[in-house]
């Protein structure tokens, strides 16, 4: 018997997973640390001159997230989300790539989302009604 096809076709398949595991840790950290961080689908992406507010929904919830436009340095950052009615949920601090998630049961409520990387900041003013 000849065992050449099967060697070949068993080489083929470890080189296929061998290459979808590299692309994989070869993927931004950022998009990977903000997809996995907060449930949900993303339903808005909003820039601003130093980074990006991340905002995704499931259910009632809505779940926040800032990243940065330059990853790597320490800076000052933080993500807020209030539902019309309650009190904000923030966190603030020096991050290298993001700041958050931060999550509020909104319900069919508006939120006010903000985001600061820096010295640029973002507000949404009332949104997601």
């Amino acid at each position: 018997m000849d065992s050449g096809p099967i060697r070949r076709r068993l080489a083929l398949g470890l080189a296929l997973l061998t290459a979808a595991g590299l692309l994989a840790v070869a993927a931004p950290g950022q998009a990977q640390a903000a997809s996995a961080s907060c449930p949900g689908r993303k339903v808005r992406t909003l820039p601003f001159s130093t980074g990006t507010v991340l905002v995704y929904r499931r259910g009632g919830y809505v779940c926040a997230v800032t990243t940065t436009k330059r990853p790597g340095v320490k800076r000052t950052m933080s993500v807020s989300v209030q539902a019309r009615g309650n009190r904000p949920v923030v966190d603030t601090g020096r991050y290298a790539h993001r700041a958050g998630p931060v999550t509020v049961h909104a319900g069919r409520r508006c939120v006010w989302l903000k985001g600061r990387v820096g010295a640029g900041r973002f507000s949404s003013g009332w949104t997601l009604c």
